[in-house]
């Protein structure tokens, strides 16, 4: 663990020389971590209070992935000389904060990096953003988490108190206490996000340069889901008589996301709200506390965290030659580069969880977590469905048929970086399925 830790800090001069350099580096490491892959569900590679089990894992291998792939959407920065070095210290700087968020063993370091992987994200956002709104959109990133984290930061004081220490496996207990469960969660409902506290999510999203929108959902958003995994088991008692309440909130409030999708002029905004929906049902299947629900919420996090992101992707692929991201002038793509729509047909119909994604098993597994949680869940999640179905084929159709836009007077090929770029988001995509039992070994 230390290994890989201390080779992202010798990277660190790199930022400075080489951008491309930078880029294989990130895709090297993550074809070295993928070597460390062990089929122990315990914590392995121990040292110095860093671990992994299998779920630490697939969630460190992702954010490699997707580090790489951001540096690798954002050449714009690099050929108009836009502050590219600065933009790969950020970066840098973000994955070795989530290289130690996901494999702490101690929950006060997780917290800690939990709040430092915040400032990379916010840089970003603010500073290689397209219009002006993008401050209020990081002001309202910042303030959210901050303002739900100090509860947590509090009742950190009360587990040590109890237990002790702060390290995973020494939580043995199991608290019947409604403030604390608030305390310690709310942070990860933020973060995930819950319906009620996810509107900072598609404000950020909209003004986010690509890498920004990339790491927003390949990885920030499962930061939540990966908090509730561990912390979960904290609150088995309370969590009989609460959770229950989180399941409706989430489900309701992903039908009620669905019709907003519906009605998006926005690309981004569009893909930003399908987001809230999938991890909304991410949420419900954690807080049915069974062990399908924990297998299906890391299914459809690693699923949605590279089918998003390549939705993004494709997303900044049309904004850098039309130079708008709404869905009426993105019209007619097909009979321009008709190649670039076998990527939105490919990725547009992972969204709405068509085999062979990896999205179909995390709906699976979910689903019949939450039927079996109660059998009256069975009718939104028909709706979830449905309608996830409908706003994946609402963004293809327009974006892809109709006339070309007449504002349209040039328009630059699609070029191999491009290509390279979606199908590293989509091969993985539709590969993982077919080993998909280590997905469900670490639990």
């Amino acid at each position: 663990m230390m290994s890989f830790l201390i080779s992202m800090m010798f990277m660190v001069p790199l930022c400075f020389f080489s951008y491309w350099m930078m880029m294989y580096l990130l895709f090297m490491l993550s074809f070295l971590f993928l070597l460390k892959i062990s089929f122990n569900y315990e914590f392995m590679y121990i040292s110095y209070s860093l671990g992994i089990d299998l779920l630490s894992f697939t969630l460190i291998l992702l954010s490699f992935w997707i580090c790489a792939l951001m540096i690798l959407a954002s050449e714009k920065l690099f050929k108009n000389s836009n502050f590219y070095n600065l933009f790969l210290f950020v970066v840098l700087m973000l994955m070795i904060s989530l290289y130690l968020v996901f494999g702490a063993l101690n929950l006060f370091i997780f917290y800690l990096f939990f709040e430092i992987s915040l400032i990379p994200t916010l840089i970003l956002i603010m500073g290689w953003g397209y219009q002006p709104e993008r401050i209020s959109a990081g002001v309202y990133l910042l303030f959210y988490t901050l303002l739900v984290s100090l509860p947590m930061m509090v009742s950190l004081f009360y587990l040590y108190n109890k237990f002790y220490s702060l390290e995973f496996y020494f939580f043995y207990y199991s608290f019947n206490n409604l403030i604390l469960y608030f305390c310690v969660n709310m942070v990860f409902f933020v973060k995930i996000p819950m319906f009620f506290i996810h509107l900072w999510l598609p404000k950020a999203h909209v003004e986010a340069p690509v890498s920004g929108s990339m790491v927003l959902a390949g990885i920030m958003l499962k930061l939540g889901g990966y908090g509730l995994l561990r912390m979960m088991k904290l609150f088995l008692e309370i969590g009989l008589k609460m959770n229950g309440v989180i399941i409706v909130i989430s489900l309701i409030g992903g039908l009620i996301v669905s019709f907003i999708c519906m009605r998006q002029s926005d690309i981004k905004s569009l893909v930003a709200y399908s987001s809230v929906v999938h991890m909304g049902l991410v949420l419900a299947g954690i807080m049915a506390l069974s062990l399908w629900g924990m297998w299906g919420a890391l299914v459809m996090m690693l699923a949605h965290g590279l089918c998003s992101s390549g939705l993004f992707c494709l997303a900044n692929v049309s904004y850098e030659r039309i130079l708008s991201r709404s869905i009426y002038l993105n019209k007619g793509l097909i009979s321009i580069t008709p190649s670039i729509s076998l990527w939105w047909f490919l990725l547009c119909s992972a969204n709405m969880a068509a085999p062979p994604s990896l999205n179909l098993l995390g709906e699976i597994l979910l689903m019949n977590s939450l039927i079996m949680y109660n059998k009256f869940l069975s009718f939104p999640l028909f709706f979830l469905c449905f309608f996830s179905a409908i706003y994946s084929l609402f963004l293809y159709s327009y974006t892809q048929h109709g006339l070309p836009s007449f504002g349209l007077y040039a328009f630059s090929q699609v070029s191999y970086r491009e290509y390279m770029l979606l199908f590293l988001h989509w091969f993985p995509l539709n590969l993982l399925i077919l080993k998909s039992e280590f997905l469900s070994m670490w639990l």
